[in-house]
């Protein structure tokens, strides 16, 4: 199993990026992806998970309305576009998948029920 991201950047407040998490080496379509970020100084902490078999998505209620979680399975390619991006928003972006069913439900969403984890793309947002 293979997560590799890209897309992180430095962005002005109110800014935009778009996050792509590309998967290899599994069946896609079975898996939950999720993504993920630790900021300096903090513990890791879910952001949003998808699961591209039926589009079951999930949100954390700190990003809720302004970031959008998609997949293209064709391309095995789970994407974060993040809309008006805060400074708090500032961290290491990571992608992980999990092969539980149904995880990505607020009751499930964690870094425990992920399997594999990509290595990061850094996200900063300047105020």
């Amino acid at each position: 199993v293979q997560l590799v991201e890209s897309g992180g950047g430095l962005v002005q407040a109110g800014g935009s990026l778009k996050l792509s998490c590309v998967a290899s080496g599994f069946t896609f379509e079975d898996y939950a992806i999720g993504w993920f970020r630790q900021a300096p100084g903090k513990e890791r902490e879910r952001v949003s998970c998808i699961t591209p078999f039926d589009d079951t998505t999930f949100y954390e209620e700190a990003v809720k309305g302004r970031f959008t979680i998609s997949s293209d399975n064709s391309k095995k390619t789970v994407y974060l576009r993040m809309n008006r991006l805060r400074p708090e928003d500032t961290a290491v972006y990571y992608c992980a998948a999990g092969v539980l069913p149904g995880v990505c439900v607020d009751t499930m969403f964690g870094a425990y029920a992920m399997n594999s984890w990509g290595k990061g793309t850094l996200v900063t947002v300047s105020s």
